[in-house]
């Protein structure tokens, strides 16, 4: 699902910003745009955003703008002055000819100037507190658009009720008149070798020949008899209804609904003996794909 949240908070030292946003994904990724300074903090982000999100890319951002001081002398960092000095003297008596550190090198070098110390603790519990807001407005964000998707999922399922409910009353029906239908041309069909054949001996009586063409259309019209799927789909809809009604985290439950619903309406398309039925399956197949695009964007 996507999401995006930003919060900031002022303290002594300097401005703290946690910056959320998420784009749709099946799975939880998390990725973390941290200064090397603040690196350490990434578990305790990672753990937090694990604990309210299940789903979708999520990319943290964590920036710490440090205020100016207040007086133009800058400190210098005492120890790391004196270590560079002591390996400065070690490495010219190897290389006497290379040239020193001058007093601009020492000033570019890193940590010479040391700024003002902040405490660990204070900056996780401000990062702590940020988060926290940072989240409540990310999770809020997501909330909203799964709303907009609800109303949408609830929508698709009406429309495949209504598709079940039209095309329930027409299975037999169908059936009967493909029994019909099938019955005359077998029986056509015997007729006409009966008479291509009628001075031989017959194998079998009229009687035994109406049997076989019952059994044969019987079984075939077995197999194209879709009721038992339309009250699958049926239950499978309910099933789909309840699940989002009731909320929570319903991503991977729905992913295996629309499986269920793809399924069955593929058997439904297969079997359909007339235009209608197979017609009425093409676009149940289309509003469950529908469906499907947008349950993989729920969490």
């Amino acid at each position: 699902m996507t999401g995006y949240a930003v919060s900031s908070r002022e303290s002594a030292a300097g401005t703290l910003t946690i910056e959320l946003k998420s784009v749709n994904s099946r799975f939880l990724d998390l990725q973390f745009r941290i200064n090397d300074d603040l690196r350490s903090l990434e578990p305790l982000l990672r753990e937090a955003i694990m604990a309210r999100t299940a789903r979708g890319k999520v990319e943290c951002r964590l920036s710490f703008g440090r205020k100016a001081q207040g007086d133009s002398t800058l400190a210098t960092n005492d120890a790391l002055l004196s270590s560079l000095a002591s390996l400065q003297q070690k490495l010219q008596v190897q290389f006497p000819d290379a040239r020193p550190l001058s007093i601009s090198d020492l000033l570019r070098w890193p940590g010479v100037l040391a700024e003002s110390e902040i405490s660990q603790e204070s900056l996780q519990a401000d990062v702590q507190a940020t988060l926290a807001a940072t989240l409540d407005a990310f999770v809020e964000s997501r909330s909203r658009e799964g709303t907009v998707l609800e109303t949408m999922l609830l929508a698709r399922i009406g429309d495949l009720e209504q598709i079940v409910d039209r095309i329930t009353p027409l299975v037999p029906q169908a059936v009967a008149a493909f029994h019909q239908k099938a019955t005359e041309r077998m029986q056509e069909a015997l007729g006409l070798a009966l008479g291509t054949a009628a001075n031989a001996a017959p194998t079998i009586s009229k009687e035994e020949a109406q049997d076989r063409i019952r059994q044969e259309v019987t079984l075939y019209g077995i197999r194209i008899d879709i009721a038992e799927e339309l009250t699958r789909l049926s239950g499978h809809l309910k099933e789909t209804r309840t699940i989002i009604k009731k909320g929570g985290q319903v991503g991977k439950r729905l992913d295996f609904m629309m499986q269920e619903l793809n399924r069955e309406a593929n058997t439904v398309g297969s079997k359909a003996a007339v235009k209608e039925l197979s017609d009425a399956a093409m676009q149940m197949k289309l509003l469950i794909e529908q469906m499907r695009e947008q349950v993989q964007n729920l969490e």
